[in-house]
């Protein structure tokens, strides 16, 4: 189910140098204001999970998402590259999970890891919370990879629909409308969190069994869904 060169031809096209510059940018900006944070109001736990929860992930990591899950596959489809991969001996299904690992890893990488550091920084790690909101975000980007691997197979304007899931859908709607959390990633992945930090810095509308039901299930159905989306796509090509 996994590829290395499908992996290294997906890892070159997300770390060019444009988009490297776009994953780069958000992580040292949370960084930049941990440190800021840090040094005017000092180490408060609070004020530490108020920011990771805002900033790293309510918009640092679905971002990602959307630039490491389109990236993955998109550009291909839309210059009509991949007709190239598929006409290898892989099955469709490989290539699928493939680019699925290389976007959950780019996508861990990037957000996960400043996560944690910018927690440390914050306050610490005081009542596990860089730890607690780093889980959060290693789980949100396997679910986010998935979906956004997904748009990035069934719609030319993937990038645009991501950024509106993303910044429209959890964002706004999320903190207005409480029927919209329960179909929040962000939601979900707080709801791990939730279990690791101490009580009442963290809360989720979510229930822990509820959230990981819906983790795996829009994981897995997402991951089918593209795949058999890719299948279509051959046998259009070929006809």
């Amino acid at each position: 189910m996994y590829d290395p060169t499908v992996a290294r031809l997906t890892y070159r096209a997300l770390l060019g140098r444009r988009r490297a510059a776009i994953l780069f940018l958000l992580p040292g900006l949370l960084l930049i204001i941990a440190a800021a944070v840090r040094v005017l109001n000092g180490a408060d736990d609070q004020v530490a999970a108020d920011l990771l929860g805002g900033f790293a992930l309510a918009t640092m990591v679905p971002l990602i998402g959307v630039i490491a899950g389109t990236g993955a596959i998109g550009p291909e489809i839309d210059d009509g590259s991949i007709v190239y991969l598929l006409s290898k001996p892989v099955k469709r299904s490989t290539i699928i999970t493939t680019k699925l690992i290389v976007a959950i890893a780019v996508t861990m990488v990037f957000s996960a890891v400043p996560t944690l550091i910018a927690g440390f920084i914050l306050n610490g790690n005081g009542q596990q919370v860089a730890v607690a909101y780093t889980v959060a975000a290693l789980v949100a980007s396997i679910a986010y990879s998935a979906l956004f691997l997904l748009l990035g197979t069934v719609s030319r304007h993937a990038v645009v629909i991501g950024l509106v899931y993303a910044l429209v859908w959890e964002a706004l709607f999320g903190s207005l409308i409480a029927g919209a959390r329960t179909l929040s990633v962000q939601q979900w992945a707080l709801s791990l969190a939730e279990k690791v930090t101490g009580e009442g810095l963290i809360s989720s509308d979510v229930a822990l069994p509820t959230a990981t039901v819906l983790l795996v299930a829009v994981t897995l159905g997402a991951t089918w869904f593209a795949g058999h989306k890719l299948r279509t796509l051959t046998l259009a090509g070929e006809e």
